[in-house]
């Protein structure tokens, strides 16, 4: 079963997506139905090229996808703090409420 499958989180799993060759990356056409380009269909050096760039690309965009997920969270965790202070403080004027309502 392979990582995709296992995570429950649509963000994680789009980062951990693996991409897969035929032959290894730049060998000619694969077997996923597409040719992914005259350049990649014909091999050789330009298609390892080609290959090469388009790792690059995917790693980049994978290291940015991180990043944002990065920040989302810490954006997610400072809203909770907020909410519990927010939470604290309504617990302490409904107690004073409780000792005023006591003393009259």
């Amino acid at each position: 079963m392979s990582l995709i499958a296992k995570s429950k989180s649509p963000l994680l799993s789009i980062i951990l997506r693996v991409r897969m060759y035929s032959n290894g990356p730049g060998s000619g056409v694969g077997k996923g139905g597409g040719g992914g380009g005259s350049i990649r269909e014909a091999g050789g050096a330009f298609g390892r090229m080609e290959a090469a760039r388009e790792d690059e690309y995917f790693y980049k965009k994978q290291k940015e996808q991180i990043a944002d997920l990065k920040s989302h969270l810490e954006k997610e965790i400072a809203f909770h703090k907020d909410q519990i202070q927010q939470h604290e403080d309504a617990i302490r004027r409904h107690k004073e409420q409780i000792d005023n309502v006591g003393k009259k």
